[in-house]
Protein backbone atom coordinates (compact mmCIF):
# COMPACT_ATOMS: atom_id res chain seq x y z
CA UNK A 1 0.00 0.00 0.00
CA UNK A 2 1.58 3.20 -0.54
CA UNK A 3 2.13 5.39 2.04
CA UNK A 4 0.15 8.50 1.19
CA UNK A 5 -2.88 6.13 0.67
CA UNK A 6 -1.89 4.36 3.69
CA UNK A 7 -1.87 8.35 5.62
CA UNK A 8 -5.00 8.87 4.25
CA UNK A 9 -7.26 5.40 5.43
CA UNK A 10 -5.88 5.19 8.86
CA UNK A 11 -7.62 6.12 12.09
CA UNK A 12 -6.42 9.87 12.82
CA UNK A 13 -5.67 10.94 16.53
CA UNK A 14 -5.45 14.72 17.48
CA UNK A 15 -2.53 15.30 19.17
CA UNK A 16 -0.42 18.23 20.11
CA UNK A 17 2.72 19.14 19.35
CA UNK A 18 5.03 22.20 19.99
CA UNK A 19 7.42 23.63 17.18
CA UNK A 20 9.60 26.66 16.83
CA UNK A 21 6.76 29.38 15.06
CA UNK A 22 9.41 30.39 12.76
CA UNK A 23 9.78 26.88 11.52
CA UNK A 24 5.89 26.21 11.28
CA UNK A 25 5.29 29.86 9.43
CA UNK A 26 8.25 27.96 6.63
CA UNK A 27 6.58 24.98 6.67
CA UNK A 28 3.49 26.81 5.99
CA UNK A 29 5.05 29.17 3.49
CA UNK A 30 6.52 26.06 1.49
CA UNK A 31 2.93 24.42 1.31
CA UNK A 32 4.06 21.67 3.64
CA UNK A 33 1.76 19.48 5.17
CA UNK A 34 3.09 19.09 8.66
CA UNK A 35 0.66 16.44 9.94
CA UNK A 36 1.83 14.41 6.75
CA UNK A 37 5.52 15.07 7.15
CA UNK A 38 5.76 14.34 11.39
CA UNK A 39 3.72 11.31 10.42
CA UNK A 40 6.28 10.15 7.76
CA UNK A 41 9.43 10.73 10.02
CA UNK A 42 7.78 9.82 12.58
CA UNK A 43 7.34 5.96 10.43
CA UNK A 44 10.77 6.81 10.12
CA UNK A 45 12.00 7.43 13.52
CA UNK A 46 10.02 4.17 14.69
CA UNK A 47 11.68 1.51 12.02
CA UNK A 48 14.78 2.81 13.07
CA UNK A 49 14.09 2.06 16.60
CA UNK A 50 12.82 -1.47 15.71
CA UNK A 51 16.05 -2.32 13.63
CA UNK A 52 18.22 -1.06 16.15
CA UNK A 53 16.28 -3.00 18.98
CA UNK A 54 16.68 -6.21 16.50
CA UNK A 55 20.20 -5.90 16.43
CA UNK A 56 21.18 -5.45 19.86
CA UNK A 57 18.70 -8.26 20.29
CA UNK A 58 20.41 -10.47 18.24
CA UNK A 59 24.24 -9.43 18.53
CA UNK A 60 25.28 -12.60 19.63
CA UNK A 61 23.53 -14.39 17.41
CA UNK A 62 25.07 -12.47 14.53
CA UNK A 63 27.76 -12.49 15.89
CA UNK A 64 28.19 -15.87 16.82
CA UNK A 65 27.09 -17.04 12.96
CA UNK A 66 29.73 -14.76 11.62
CA UNK A 67 32.46 -16.71 13.48
CA UNK A 68 31.31 -19.92 11.95
CA UNK A 69 31.43 -18.91 8.66
CA UNK A 70 34.83 -17.49 9.49
CA UNK A 71 35.91 -20.98 11.30
CA UNK A 72 34.11 -23.33 8.52
CA UNK A 73 32.54 -21.44 5.14
CA UNK A 74 29.54 -20.59 3.81
CA UNK A 75 27.50 -23.24 3.42
CA UNK A 76 27.63 -25.75 -0.06
CA UNK A 77 30.30 -23.88 -0.87
CA UNK A 78 31.61 -27.06 -2.53
CA UNK A 79 28.68 -26.50 -5.09
CA UNK A 80 29.12 -23.14 -5.76
CA UNK A 81 29.79 -22.10 -9.24
CA UNK A 82 31.14 -18.37 -8.77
Amino acid sequence: MPADLLVRTTLRRATNISLPVDLCEEAKALGINLSQTVERMLRQAIREARDQAWEREHASFVEAYNQTIEAEGTPLAAWRSF
